[in-house]
């Protein structure tokens, strides 16, 4: 989900340097057989935005763990503008597979990818539909729908909230799966809890706009906070972090859903964070640069659609929560999750990834 974003490493190639610094290497060399070159262009949230960049980097390097003959470097991205550079410059330096992170990136990979037909990309959480790209889309709907059934009944206000960073598919996919979740939460107890900051019916709600901006983040869940919600999703990569760092300084007068990575691994303030919402994106980046080293041409379809049956998504422990959250409703959870994976309830969403 291209939640993206805060701080970063690496930088442009090739001597445009006004885009970023020199790219970030994490070279095995050495003697011997011609090394794999896995190359990695951020979008604008940088390699440590603690969210599906950093995801996507771990996944590089758990492939450079697995073959050794694979090297891999990132490029940072300080502007949309510097995608298409970005992109082409791995391209001139012969990189053997190209990974854009985000769907931002999907336009500047597409152009990059038509005028490059033998070249090998890959991206993460678009599809766009070229034969050369190989898409890993998550359909995060389905551990939102989770999430949002146990955040309703974690509730003691009966308003829950969330919000994103733009209204873009990877982003709108979480927020109709919470949703959804809550609405399920309701028919099946008779309760009525409400969901502040996102109206999946009309698709429109609280977005910041920016995916790194922490002060933006932490004003868009004061207002919803100030609206009586006590449990906030926010979707909007590192923006999210000043959501969570005031819902831990708040003394547990609101507590967060992360989304992407595990927040008590990725984060500051796992004591605030009930679960996150996981996209598991280094299995799947890791899956493609061993296929792809190995010889094996990837291509647009079918591409990989992470979801609940093949662990491509989940929910993460509940960690410093394990305690607060009644048996019943962690049963009622994992019930929903092999309810879902087995086709007994459908989630939907206008964002859900096609192959």
């Amino acid at each position: 989900m291209r939640i993206a974003s805060a701080i970063a490493a690496g930088g442009l190639v090739l001597g445009a340097a006004a885009c970023g610094e020199a790219p970030e290497d994490d070279n095995n060399a050495g003697n011997g057989a011609k090394k794999y070159s896995a190359c990695m262009v951020t979008d604008v949230g940088g390699i440590d935005d603690k969210s599906f960049n950093t995801s996507a980097w771990k996944g590089l390097q758990e492939a450079q763990k697995a073959n050794s003959n694979i090297d891999i470097k990132n490029v940072q991205s300080k502007a949309e503008a510097d995608y298409e550079v970005n992109l082409n410059g791995f391209v001139n330096q012969k990189c053997d597979f190209i990974l854009a992170v985000g769907g931002l990136m999907q336009d500047a990979t597409k152009k990059a990818a038509a005028a490059h037909p033998d070249q090998q990309f890959g991206i993460v959480d678009a599809n766009p539909g070229v034969d050369n790209v190989y898409p890993m889309q998550f359909d995060t709907a389905q551990a939102a729908f989770q999430a949002g059934y146990l955040a309703a009944g974690m509730s003691k206000t009966e308003k829950v909230g969330t919000y994103g960073g733009l209204p873009i598919p990877p982003v709108t996919i979480f927020m109709d799966g919470f949703a959804d979740g809550v609405a399920y939460y309701n028919k099946a107890k008779g309760k009525n809890v409400q969901v502040l900051g996102w109206d999946k019916a009309a698709q429109k709600g609280s977005f910041t706009n920016d995916f790194v901006k922490q002060d933006e983040g932490k004003k868009v869940s004061d207002t919803l906070v100030a609206q009586g919600a006590d449990i906030i999703m926010p979707v909007a990569g590192g923006s999210g972090l000043g959501t969570t760092a005031a819902a831990q300084a708040s003394g547990g007068k609101y507590s967060v859903v992360w989304v992407d990575v595990d927040g008590c691994e990725s984060t500051p303030n796992c004591a605030a964070l009930l679960t996150t919402v996981v996209k598991n994106i280094p299995d799947a980046v890791k899956e493609a640069v061993l296929k792809a080293a190995g010889g094996e041409k990837l291509q647009s379809k079918p591409g990989f659609v992470g979801n609940l049956a093949n662990n491509g998504v989940s929910i993460a422990p509940y960690h410093e929560f394990e305690s607060k959250v009644p048996a019943e409703l962690k049963a009622e959870v994992d019930k929903i999750k092999a309810d879902i994976a087995a086709g007994t309830i459908t989630v939907t969403s206008k964002a859900q990834p096609t192959k």
